[in-house]
């Protein structure tokens, strides 16, 4: 950094005019060319001359916290020449990067009678060089497959009125500080809806390459809560995408076929559940938060930033979960009753058919409708209480899988799917859910959580 110009002698605080490469001041990304040191560790140099706040800086010792503001005549006063072809002229050891405001000032564009300057002596005085407005990219974030966290990265601390963009490649946009909770939502929302936008352009285009089985319906970033509580970082970025039959979380978007088959986890969709969080259930200071559980019965912990991210990872679960039950109509799953082999069948259309799995003798079957409660010991087993149609009297099966949890969400999913059948916004919604999957099962569940 090199506070080089200004001082009281001029009537304007020492301003910088370089920074160079690679030290501090630039790896920081908080300093600009153009900023205006107001305060050296604590000391006002405001009305300091040159040489003054040259010496406090030298003294200041091996850390040094700087308070700066950007001088808006700081451009025309350091004589930085803008002009058709250069928007700056930095030195070879200097970076060159200036403020955001300075290309983005109104008063850059000369005028003979403008009063908005030191002396007429800060104007360029080359015929060729004039000033005039333009945007000065300082970072340039594709949206496509970026996130935005309003909390500070790896942790549940949320940032007073700012948020920091970051894009699929790494590159970030450092801490954007708002000066309102209002003006960040407001930037918020408009960020959350143009990746959304983008996304789904994204992913319209994908689907034409996958069988109709295969369609992707919901692809985004989220947070995965760590599993160990001693773990430096709470937090870590996932990337969650339903496709076909599965749920995938990637460590970072999947770009070609291959990377599909690269997933950190997978999971079959009709038997995970999801919970949507209440306040009362959140493990920290972090909102909108879900859980997935798995086949296994493991629960994993997700935040998203904004509550119409979580309104649409819901309506995206729903939809993928409601397509994959319609799909395969029933799933047969292996049990024992009594010691002997036996085959569980949940058919979509009939009900819960139970056979004998060497005979493949029907030992009894019930529709949806006559499940009238049930209950398991979280290890192996579930007892059905179905009712008898002709005698009205409940009758208790009991049956034990080697998977439990991947049955008791199984049957979950397709009671969902009966529930979407009979809900009255169904027809309603058909059209959505086939926008977003482009398949030919054109609907969407209401999920019963």
């Amino acid at each position: 950094m090199d506070p080089d110009s200004g001082g009281a002698e001029h009537n304007i605080p020492v301003v910088v005019s370089k920074i160079s490469k690679e030290q501090r001041a630039e790896l920081s990304g908080l300093l600009f060319i153009g900023d205006a040191i107001l305060q050296i560790n604590g000391i006002n140099v405001r009305k300091c001359r040159h040489e003054e706040v040259v010496q406090v800086l030298r003294n200041a010792g091996e850390e040094v916290t700087l308070t700066v503001s950007f001088l808006k005549r700081a451009p025309a006063f350091l004589k930085l020449p803008l002009n058709e072809d250069c928007a700056c002229a930095p030195s070879d050891q200097s970076s060159g990067t200036s403020s955001p405001l300075c290309d983005s000032g109104l008063h850059l564009n000369y005028h003979p009678n403008n009063t908005d300057t030191l002396s007429c002596s800060s104007w360029p005085t080359s015929p060729g060089l004039r000033w005039e407005k333009r945007w000065c990219d300082l970072r340039l974030i594709p949206l496509l497959h970026s996130r935005f966290s309003q909390y500070v990265p790896g942790t549940d601390l949320s940032r007073q009125n700012a948020f920091q963009v970051i894009a699929v490649d790494g590159v970030c946009s450092g801490v954007i500080q708002c000066l309102s909770a209002e003006d960040c939502m407001d930037w918020l929302q408009a960020i959350a809806t143009n990746i959304s936008n983008l996304t789904k352009h994204n992913i319209k285009k994908i689907n034409r390459n996958f069988p109709v089985n295969q369609q992707i319906v919901y692809m985004g970033w989220c947070e995965a809560r760590e599993q160990d509580p001693l773990q430096d970082r709470a937090y870590s970025p996932a990337f969650l995408a339903l496709r076909g039959s599965c749920l995938y979380k990637f460590l970072a978007p999947p770009v070609t076929t291959w990377d599909w088959t690269r997933a950190e986890k997978t999971f079959s969709v009709y038997e995970i559940m999801c919970k949507i969080l209440k306040d009362s259930d959140l493990l920290d200071r972090r909102r909108h938060c879900f859980t997935v559980q798995s086949e296994s019965g493991e629960d994993l912990y997700f935040s998203v930033e904004l509550d119409c991210d979580l309104a649409q990872w819901e309506r995206a679960f729903q939809t993928a979960t409601f397509l994959e039950v319609e799909r395969i109509q029933c799933k047969t799953y292996a049990c024992v009753l009594e010691s002997h082999l036996m085959g569980l069948t949940i058919d979509f259309s009939t009900g819960f058919i139970c056979f004998d799995a060497a005979t493949k003798a029907v030992l009894w079957r019930y529709k949806f409708s006559q499940l009238k409660g049930s209950s398991d010991d979280g290890k192996s087993k579930i007892k059905f209480l179905f009712q008898n149609p002709d005698t009205k009297q409940i009758e208790a099966k009991e049956l034990e899988f080697s998977n439990l949890f991947a049955v008791l969400h199984c049957i979950h999913s397709f009671f969902a799917a009966k529930v979407a059948c009979l809900d009255p916004l169904f027809l309603g919604n058909q059209a959505t859910a086939s926008a977003a999957t482009g398949s030919a099962a054109t609907s969407k569940a209401k999920h019963a959580a």
